[in-house]
């Protein structure tokens, strides 16, 4: 019975994929076809931008330009805000001037500030001056952000209007804005001087009575952030709403345009891939179109580093030669007791950095994480300090041969070394992330490979110096 019901499962998922739509598959057919472009475009229109994006890396040159030509400025618009913005460069670079100027005009501005910085200087050039003047400056305004400011991943489209007029006149400067924006969700208000003042939501604009007030309908405590400031130091904020659109204003209080919810969630995305990469030492994420050359650069820097730490810690090895010389049976735990303290550490690092997200965080708070990271490097170290006690004294009496006292007086050393070294690795992997945060360094660059570095030497330090006090010089032990 449970056979054919298993038998059934796996034809009824078949069954499922067989139905699902190969809109893939579909999209490449259309193109490819010997249909009149008026028909292809009319088929093309049943798709979802995404899908056409998703397709473009399978067809070669010859079938996207077709493309470009088939489909009308909007939809190839619509099409490239998918695209990443090297992939979207590398295709407008295939089309002809005008085809490329009208797409990147149609396109949001960042997303457009963003596909010109891929493009060869030369053609950029020429693309941007074939710009409607409005959109040129847009395009310039965003460009002229550094790119871990907040102000180069904003848009311009959006709705603003003036704060004075009434609820007749904001829906006609809805509906005329609306022609070249599609951020209606939300409509921001400015005072006279273009200063921001609030926003109200699309919803009570509509249903709102032609003799109420505009002023009624007026947030004035809706969320915004400068352009200037910092990306990582806006993402939390930015985080704890959940609006389509955010205002973001220069120094003056004049609002410049809004950051949307997808723009968000591609900013989030690439920090957080800017952090794993810093966390494995880089300094920023690789692709596969990278230059050896460059990687190597990237990375170079950090292995120095960690060359010369390694060089002390195995110096510090060097120094309890004595210890090793004597008791060689201590050097077969050594790795136990590096990776574990490796591995606290890294943890502690992970919650320390997480939690340094936070940015009002008070010296209170950020102390009282160290305390409780010690305490959980502590206790875990005490309950696998025990078990390490037990399981290598029973390996070294059972398979090494060695008198009951001799074992267990080398695992209590283990067992020790273990819940001191653990303890330290989480205090030294809070206390690191913060030290970077105090000088303002980002605190991801506390890599994984520096903390177990640096742990590494904590371990060796605590390991054989425990062994070197206590098993030669308090209990004599010699093998």
């Amino acid at each position: 019975m449970a056979m054919e019901e298993k038998l059934t499962d796996v034809l009824e998922a078949e069954e499922a994929a067989a139905l699902k739509p190969d809109y893939e598959h579909e999209i490449i057919d259309i193109i490819r076809g010997n249909a009149s472009p008026k028909a292809i475009q009319a088929k093309l229109d049943d798709y979802h931008a995404n899908d056409i994006a998703e397709v473009m890396e399978d067809l070669n040159a010859p079938e996207r330009k077709k493309l470009y030509r088939v489909c009308g400025t909007p939809m190839l618009a619509e099409v490239f805000e998918y695209l990443e913005e090297d992939a979207a460069g590398r295709y407008l670079n295939e089309m002809d001037l005008q085809k490329a100027a009208s797409v990147i005009a149609a396109l949001d501005t960042d997303t457009a500030a963003g596909v010109l910085h891929e493009i060869d200087k030369e053609r950029r050039t020429l693309l941007i001056e074939m710009l409607p003047a409005d959109i040129r400056r847009e395009i310039r305004m965003i460009a002229s952000f550094d790119e871990d400011e907040i102000g180069s991943k904003m848009t311009t489209n959006c709705i603003i209007i003036r704060e004075n007029l009434s609820i007749k006149q904001a829906m006609n400067e809805l509906v005329r804005q609306a022609e070249t924006n599609d951020n209606i969700s939300t409509l921001f208000v400015v005072d006279e001087n273009g200063a921001y003042y609030g926003a109200i939501d699309l919803k009570e604009l509509i249903t709102a009575r032609n003799s109420v007030p505009l002023e009624n309908l007026i947030s004035t405590s809706f969320p915004y952030v400068y352009a200037h400031e910092a990306i990582d130091d806006c993402i939390e904020k930015l985080k704890d709403y959940s609006e389509d659109s955010i205002p973001v204003l220069d120094n003056s209080n004049q609002m410049l345009g809004v950051i949307t919810a997808a723009s968000l969630i591609e900013v989030v995305d690439d920090e957080m891939g800017e952090d794993y990469a810093k966390f494995a030492g880089l300094t920023a994420e690789e692709d596969l179109q990278e230059p050896l050359g460059r990687s190597m650069k990237k990375r170079l820097p950090w292995l120095l580093i960690l060359l010369c730490l390694g060089m002390l810690v195995s110096s510090v090895v060097g120094i309890f030669e004595q210890v090793i010389s004597q008791l060689t049976l201590i050097m077969a735990f050594q790795s136990l007791i590096l990776d574990m303290a490796g591995n606290v550490g890294t943890q502690s690092l992970a919650v320390t950095i997480r939690v340094l997200m936070d940015e009002t965080l008070t010296f209170g708070q950020k102390m009282k994480l160290v305390g409780k990271e010690m305490r959980v490097g502590l206790c875990n170290g005490l309950l696998l300090g025990i078990l390490s006690f037990l399981m290598v004294g029973g390996y070294i009496v059972l398979f090494k041969h060695k008198t009951l006292g001799f074992g267990f007086a080398v695992s209590g050393c283990i067992g020790l070394s273990l819940m001191i070294a653990m303890l330290i690795s989480s205090a030294v992997g809070t206390l690191i992330p913060l030290f970077f945060k105090k000088i303002k360094v980002d605190p991801a660059v506390a890599s994984g490979p520096l903390i177990t570095t640096v742990n590494d030497l904590v371990a060796v330090v605590t390991y054989y110096g425990m062994s070197w006090i206590l098993l030669l010089n308090v209990l004599h032990l010699h093998e």
